[in-house]
């Protein structure tokens, strides 16, 4: 069974996007096989890893995105998986063991427009089918809205593991604190639907600070962030071995270049070579993340 990862923060703007995105390209890099998908209205990640000419024919017609399994409900995710994702502008596949189920901007109706079965809710059909082909990977990882509604949800219940991406500030941790509170919320609402050979509720099991601006000191945000979680970990709200990484991701220019170039920055020529650079950040995190595995 594969490790499976809600990436998520009621505060948007924390580059969750980039953080996923290359965390996930990292694991692939190690060999992992890894399944990205992008329940963001956005469509950030899919665009940055299709690249704007492949995603606008998805966006055009909506079949292979990830809202024609919802409607008109003919295609399955085994059917629209985007297998190797990166390609080079020759077509090369460039990053294999990178998959990602893409959506397009037509995600936004499964807010408001779907009318589902009330016995098999979005979030179940999902876990569903997902279930079908989750032992092909290694990591499921979910990119999901600043937010707990419908398109987060099916990311969340299919989850056994939430990471926080944060930046140092005070709007960080309200986040945090929004997102602790609509989870247990949520839970409370799903539990019916989860069977007894599904994982745990998802839970939060780590913050990494993202998006590190040079010269600023994080020390007081950290702190007033592990004061935070430590109260969540106690009321146990949060797991029991939830952590602050200590890997960080520092703010860099070359990461809005990658994705001009529809490129993970490990793939972006000097900055995959230099010696301290972001992409070793990221290279860190991955490792980091590997190693904090669930024991259950």
């Amino acid at each position: 069974m594969p490790r499976k990862i809600c990436f998520l923060n009621y505060k948007g703007g924390v580059g969750k996007t980039s953080l996923i995105v290359n965390t996930a390209a990292c694991l692939a890099h190690k060999g992992k096989r890894v399944l990205l998908f992008d329940f963001d209205t956005q469509s950030n990640a899919s665009i940055w890893l299709m690249r704007l000419d492949r995603w606008n024919k998805l966006n055009i017609n909506g079949a292979g995105s990830i809202y024609s399994v919802f409607e008109p409900a003919q295609s399955t995710i085994k059917d629209i998986v985007v297998k190797d994702v990166v390609q080079s502008k020759t077509g090369e596949k460039v990053l294999p063991g990178l998959d990602i189920v893409p959506t397009t901007f037509n995600l936004v109706d499964l807010e408001n427009e779907f009318k589902g079965d009330p016995q098999q809710p979005h979030y179940k059909i999902i876990n569903d089918q997902l279930s079908e082909i989750e032992d092909d990977y290694d990591y499921v990882v979910f990119d999901c809205p600043p937010n707990i509604l419908n398109a987060s949800q099916c990311g969340v219940f299919t989850s056994s593991e939430i990471y926080v991406p944060s930046n140092p500030d005070a709007l960080s941790l309200i986040g945090f604190t929004l997102l602790v509170e609509k989870l247990l919320l949520f839970h409370k609402r799903s539990a019916s639907f989860r069977t007894s050979g599904m994982a745990p509720p998802a839970a939060v099991r780590g913050i990494i600070f993202n998006s590190i601006k040079a010269n600023v000191d994080i020390e007081v945000p950290k702190m007033r962030m592990q004061l935070r979680m430590n109260q969540f970990r106690n009321q146990r709200r949060v797991s029991q071995d939830a952590k602050i990484f200590e890997s960080m991701i520092r703010d860099a220019t070359v990461v809005r270049r990658a994705v001009t170039l529809g490129l993970p920055v490990s793939l972006v020529g000097q900055a995959a070579q230099e010696e301290d650079s972001v992409v070793k950040d990221y290279a860190r995190l991955a490792a980091e993340i590997d190693r904090h595995a669930i024991s259950w």
